[in-house]
């Protein structure tokens, strides 16, 4: 059992949406106690944003490649070749402004690639990275429940963004409230007890 965990919070070790998922991985390997982890922390020398360089990179054929264009993708490649490998993905996406970080914004498009991650067929799109399950610590200042969910736009991105590329089985688990008087001090005690395998 091979699990990634990426990571979005530039925060360390005080960022809640780390130690949900850390608090996810560790209910995981007592599943499967031989699982391997990998670490991809998109703070740490994060991603590009998508330049002219790496969309002509994306959409040249592999045997037409350029230097330049090698060392454009080879993020992505390797990205890609993380997701390929794992069998399971935890992914922290702290929430921003009401959506995902730009390092995670900045991964996902490295790895949402025509003709490697999914492909247009005559019945629409299909993704191509099956078999695979995620599993998203989300960590919000307020509780986006009611009719604030429609102000919620990590699960719902998420959640389309990875069914695209062919990861359907996608389990959230919230940790919420860290930004409220009456709910900060529990939110993530509250959040690691509803985790959801």
């Amino acid at each position: 059992m091979n699990i990634l965990h990426i990571i979005s919070s530039p925060r360390g070790e005080a960022s809640n949406s780390i130690k949900l998922g850390n608090a996810i991985i560790s209910k995981l390997q007592q599943q499967y106690p031989d699982a391997k982890v990998v670490v991809k922390d998109l703070t740490h020398n994060p991603f590009p944003h998508l330049e002219e360089v790496h969309l002509n990179a994306f959409f040249t054929p592999a045997e037409n490649h350029t230097e330049e264009h090698k060392a454009a993708i080879r993020h992505s490649n390797e990205a890609i070749q993380q997701i390929v490998e794992a069998d399971i993905l935890v992914i922290g996406a702290p929430m921003y402004n009401f959506g995902i970080s730009s390092v995670l914004k900045a991964w996902i498009d490295h790895i949402a690639r025509a003709g490697v991650t999914f492909r247009y067929t005559a019945n629409g799109p299909e993704g191509l990275l099956k078999n695979k399950k995620a599993y998203i610590a989300v960590a919000t200042g307020g509780v986006y429940e009611g009719d604030l969910r429609s102000i919620d736009f990590v699960t719902p991105y998420l959640k389309h963004v990875l069914g695209f590329i062919g990861i359907t089985d996608v389990v959230f688990n919230k940790a919420e409230g860290f930004a409220m008087s009456a709910l900060q001090a529990t939110a993530l005690e509250k959040g690691i007890s509803n985790i959801v395998l």
